[in-house]
């Protein structure tokens, strides 16, 4: 499976490819960020992230996108501009036909190190650990997007499976209901 995962943020969109499977190797594929200029209208700043979110699409063509899920901040502005480009990047795989899962920040933690509570210079260490690489991608971001890829391999094929059997229980559950009613 490959994974772009996506750390959303409105200056700075760190994205993350990971190839790999659970219970074997992950292989690294890329790491970077989106930028927007804080300058630029809200408007050119979104265009910019979807123009950019779309170009790792192309480039890179991954079963799944996985993108953190927006936490509540005391800081409203950043919590709104980061609200936003996550959803600009879930309307983009979206067009697309990608399957999105999200990961909460303590979810990619717990799945990267062990703990929920870790700090991001330990993520970004079994980042570099788990990939075998000589340090993580940087920027931070750029680390944090990869680290979301790896917490979806290793944690999201198996929700994946429990949705989907969940919709073909319901489907046969609503064939049995329509049957009975006729």
């Amino acid at each position: 499976m490959r994974v772009l995962g996506i750390d959303p943020g409105l200056t700075r969109c760190g994205v993350g490819v990971v190839d790999g499977s659970i219970g074997r190797p992950l292989s690294f594929v890329s790491a970077g960020v989106v930028r927007s200029a804080a300058d630029d209208d809200l408007p050119v700043r979104l265009l910019g992230i979807e123009q950019g979110i779309d170009t790792w699409l192309d480039d890179y063509e991954p079963d799944a996108v996985a993108v953190e899920r927006v936490f509540a901040q005391h800081n409203v502005s950043t919590v709104m501009g980061t609200a936003q480009a996550s959803a600009v990047a879930i309307t983009c795989a979206a067009r697309r036909g990608i399957s999105v899962a999200m990961h909460t920040p303590s979810e990619v933690k717990a799945a990267i190190t062990g703990s929920g509570r870790a700090e991001k210079s330990q993520v970004q260490h079994m980042v570099a650990r788990v990939l075998s690489l000589s340090a993580a991608p940087k920027p931070a971001d750029a680390a944090d997007a990869v680290a979301l890829s790896i917490c979806h391999i290793w944690r999201g094929g198996a929700q994946e499976r429990v949705a989907r059997a969940q919709q073909e229980f319901a489907r046969k559950l609503e064939l049995a209901r329509q049957a009975r009613g006729r």
